[in-house]
């Protein structure tokens, strides 16, 4: 019994431990986005290609390529201090971004839900 009682309790521990690596990013609305940003100082990051951030950003952002084979070393030249924000086209690479910065330690991640394309349609202003 003691035995099975050890093995629930490092279960639990693992699981609860994973819990928190996950809510570590937080996917963030536009509207939560603009509150956000208005309130806090933010570090905003385009994860797309430079090809793609070239034809049109949001205001503010930096580009730093996911695709890029230097993309975790660029990602820790970011202040840990500041909260970050990362988007890309549509989700896919702004999660696994996401996902990267919270192993190298960054704490205030946040997703931008739908990217850049839900940013076009609901009319954000857009930067060449």
């Amino acid at each position: 019994f003691m035995k099975f009682r050890c093995i629930f309790f490092i279960v639990i521990s693992f699981l609860s431990c994973k819990n928190e690596d996950l809510n570590l990013v937080q996917l963030i609305s536009i509207d939560e986005f603009i509150k956000f940003s208005k309130i806090n100082e933010v570090q905003l990051v385009d994860v797309r290609t430079p090809k793609e951030y070239a034809n049109g950003h949001i205001l503010n952002s930096k580009n730093i390529d996911f695709l890029d084979t230097n993309f975790e070393l660029y990602i820790k030249k970011l202040d840990k201090k500041l909260p970050i924000i990362v988007y890309c086209q549509s989700g896919g690479r702004s999660a696994k971004s996401a996902l990267k910065l919270t192993s190298n330690s960054y704490v205030k991640v946040y997703d931008l839900e739908g990217g850049f394309s839900r940013w076009l349609s609901n009319g954000g202003n857009v930067e060449k």
